[in-house]
């Protein structure tokens, strides 16, 4: 049963179609309605559902500076003199989002008539107005209300996700949740596969965690390599954009011929059968240097690893841990060539849909920076453009909005926005966001550690909520500074006992 808080008021700017205040009633509560709170009306449209975007507190007794500054000379409080807490009152400002009729969603055409009686929301009536799925992902709750906030998975990946915060806003928390949900679904609902860039070795704890472990393959930079003879010489020169078009040409014609003779070779084969071409000098010591940048890369080897076919299983978490790779160049070169295969796998229909998820994308796909230094930017964007036709969805999480690819970021169709404070990030993610008002846009410096801004496809209006508590094992690169700092002390201890007992 809903439960009445306030009523609906006039005043010059309304009640409109656009916006409309109300007055709390003063039996509602100790804190009867918060901003980013739902509420509903009646209207001759059907239900309205509106969202509170501030909160005013007014009293008439303290309009008159001047006056509150002359009574309080006398020494003695205001509302010892006047019935102030009689005159005190709160209102809400309000958003009207739609209407709700009859088992559909209308737009609002009609304003709600001041004197109307505003309701707490039913729980029932805001999922099915939010576009929540009983079946979907428990990625938290909605703020303010007691309901899960449960995502379908179609509208939240299809058209790729973007999760956009501050370093320390809880991005690898969230994303730790979405895997546990993913790894979690039920067989009959589906299960994707999912593939994760892990820069810093953020989800490594899956790999760990007794409950996830069957379910998850961890590769570590000893476990990964591109093998030079499965690479096509487009894919070679995509590494070396340098090379002149001389250097391209005779470099197709060596890597074909070599590919005709070989099923597997290394960079020794390739410079052998360089050298015996018929390029001039000048074009094979050339092309004999560019190879050294990537045989000096150590990422090259005659055969790729893992099996790129075995990372996209559905049902299961592939985390490459690229966390001991120090040059950027190479964690490019790497995501290049697995995205690109991945996505060139699945338009062909070997392997199962899959979620492709990027963390710290703004190195991965950056924005006006030259190709050189932005190797994996082509295949991203390609994926970001053409992926949902394939279902091949893409995760881009990034704490530089700003930095990332303008047309990566606007094909992601969802945002899970945490916490933002810096202004330039803040208007780019006003410009390429869907849904985010500028009242909106305000609530994004003030969210705390944990709490998150759904904007776009995954949901038919902005919502607020709190994320739930993890399940799986945090990673070890993910404790707290104190607890760095005692385990690394423990370490020093236990060194030093084996070091007392050999002497």
């Amino acid at each position: 049963m809903t439960r009445t808080i306030g009523t609906v008021i006039s005043n010059l700017e309304g009640p409109s179609t656009l916006k409309f205040d109300f007055v709390i009633r003063e039996d509602s509560g100790k804190i009867p309605v918060n901003t980013g709170q739902f509420i509903q009306t009646k209207t001759e449209q059907g239900t309205l559902i509106g969202r509170v975007d501030e909160v005013l507190k007014t009293n008439r007794y303290f309009m008159q500076a001047e006056s509150v500054r002359e009574f309080e000379k006398t020494g003695r409080p205001l509302n010892e003199i006047f019935p102030v807490d009689r005159w005190e009152y709160l209102v809400a400002k309000t958003t009207p989002l739609g209407v709700y009729d009859s088992g559909n969603i209308k737009r609002v055409t009609y304003p709600p008539s001041p004197g109307s009686k505003v309701e707490k929301i039913d729980g029932n009536l805001l999922n099915k107005f939010l576009g929540l799925d009983e079946n979907g992902l428990n990625i938290g709750k909605i703020s303010f209300h007691d309901i899960k906030a449960k995502i379908n998975l179609t509208k939240m990946f299809q058209k790729h996700l973007a999760i956009l915060a501050i370093s320390g806003a809880g991005k690898s928390y969230l994303t730790s949740v979405l895997f546990e949900e993913l790894l979690g679904r039920k067989i009959n609902l589906g299960n994707p596969a999912v593939i994760v860039i892990d820069p810093h070795g953020e989800y490594v704890g899956f790999g760990n965690d007794p409950k996830y472990k069957n379910r998850t393959k961890i590769y570590s930079e000893k476990d990964i390599s591109v093998g030079i003879s499965r690479l096509s010489p487009y894919q070679i020169m995509g590494f070396l954009p340098q090379m002149s078009s001389a250097q391209k040409r005779e470099l197709t014609t060596i890597v074909q011929k070599l590919m005709k003779k070989k099923k597997g070779y290394g960079f020794k084969e390739l410079e052998q059968e360089i050298e015996k071409s018929d390029a001039k000098r000048v074009v094979k010591d050339t092309m004999t240097s560019w190879l050294e940048h990537l045989k000096n890369s150590k990422i090259f080897q005659k055969y790729t690893r893992p099996n790129v076919k075995s990372l996209a299983q559905p049902g299961k978490l592939s985390i490459l841990d690229l966390s001991q790779i120090v040059s950027k160049r190479d964690k490019q070169i790497l995501v290049t060539y697995f995205a690109s295969k991945l996505f060139w796998l699945r338009r062909t229909g070997q392997i199962p849909p899959f979620i492709f998820v990027v963390e710290e994308a703004h190195q991965f796909c950056p924005e006006g920076v030259s190709r050189e230094g932005a190797l994996s930017r082509r295949i991203i964007e390609t994926i970001a453009r053409e992926g949902r036709k394939f279902h091949a969805s893409l995760v881009l999480i990034s704490q530089r909005p700003i930095q990332l690819s303008t047309t990566a970021l606007s094909q992601c169709n969802t945002h899970i926005i945490m916490r933002v404070t810096n202004p330039y990030d803040l208007k780019h993610i006003g410009e390429s966001s869907e849904g985010v008002t500028s009242d909106v846009l305000k609530t994004i410096p003030g969210l705390r550690v944990g709490e998150a801004l759904i904007v776009g496809e995954a949901v038919n209006y902005p919502l607020l909520l709190k994320v739930r508590e993890r399940e799986s094992k945090e990673s070890d690169k993910g404790i707290k500074f104190e607890e760095a700092l005692l385990n690394y002390r423990n370490q020093r201890k236990l060194n030093d006992k084996d070091m007392e007992a050999f002497m």
